[in-house]
């Protein structure tokens, strides 16, 4: 449903991301790595908010460069900070992308409702958004890209600000909707949470991709955590940082 080949980004003397090749299909797919490595910089390249210096991206076979307009009809995102029209109400926000998305309004408004149910936003459905927490803004952009099922689901560390209930209904539905079918790419810096949602993670380093598979198959013993596996990947020295950091006196 996604295919990436040789996708690339450059920035003057900077290159972002480099020569990265990857297949998601229908599966829950976790894309790690450290702050600045790449991450957010390859889902806007993949949802067409940053045009590639070098590469092409396919979503369920439509190329994004050649047909953005068509490609975009068929995922959704959840960019890290939520940008919604803050003087609008929750509904509104909601019923706003549902028109773009011409979804049928009779199945759109019973969806709408049950996930504002799930994330517990019935009954602030009705407030402007400029009132809500980071949370609340970050559980109204969820409503809104799940709205309209969509085939491709990209979100860029979603589980920030969520409490742990709206977190673990998050992982419910979108565990639902790869076993009807759709890819979930997920960056996330929260090892954890990738450990428990996803089927296969990417791990990625200065711009490379680096290490590639399910977590179970990227620990080397049972005793080892995919946390573990990041950081001797990404952070060989950090120990040895911290250690001289402790010695000081």
């Amino acid at each position: 449903m996604i295919e990436l080949s040789n996708l690339s980004k450059v920035y003057g003397s900077l290159t972002a991301v480099q020569n990265l090749s990857l297949q998601v299909n229908n599966e829950l797919f976790g894309f790690l790595g450290p702050n600045g490595a790449g991450k957010t910089t390859t889902i806007k390249m993949m949802t067409g908010l940053l045009k590639p210096s070098a590469g092409s991206i396919f979503i369920n076979h439509i190329d994004l460069l050649k047909n953005p307009l068509e490609c975009k009809k068929h995922f959704s995102l959840v960019p890290e900070q939520p940008y919604l029209y803050e003087k609008l109400t929750a509904r509104e926000f909601v019923n706003f992308v549902i028109d773009i998305y011409k979804v049928p309004q009779k199945k759109a408004l019973s969806r709408m409702e049950q996930l504002f149910d799930i994330f517990e936003l019935t009954g602030r459905q009705d407030e402007l958004i400029e009132g809500f927490s980071h949370g609340m803004k970050q559980k109204v952009a969820l409503t809104a890209a799940l709205v309209h099922i969509p085939k491709v689901i990209f979100l860029d560390e979603p589980t920030v600000g969520l409490d742990p209930k709206a977190t673990r209904n998050l992982r419910d539905i979108l565990v639902g909707l790869v076993k009807k079918g759709a890819a979930v790419f997920m960056s996330t810096h929260i090892l954890e949470v990738a450990e428990r949602m996803c089927d296969r993670v990417g791990i990625i380093h200065k711009g490379e991709l680096i290490a590639l598979g399910k977590p179970a198959e990227l620990r080397q013993d049972q005793d080892q955590t995919l946390e573990d596996v990041f950081l001797a990947l990404t952070e060989s020295d950090s120990n040895d940082h911290v250690s001289n950091f402790l010695d000081e006196r």
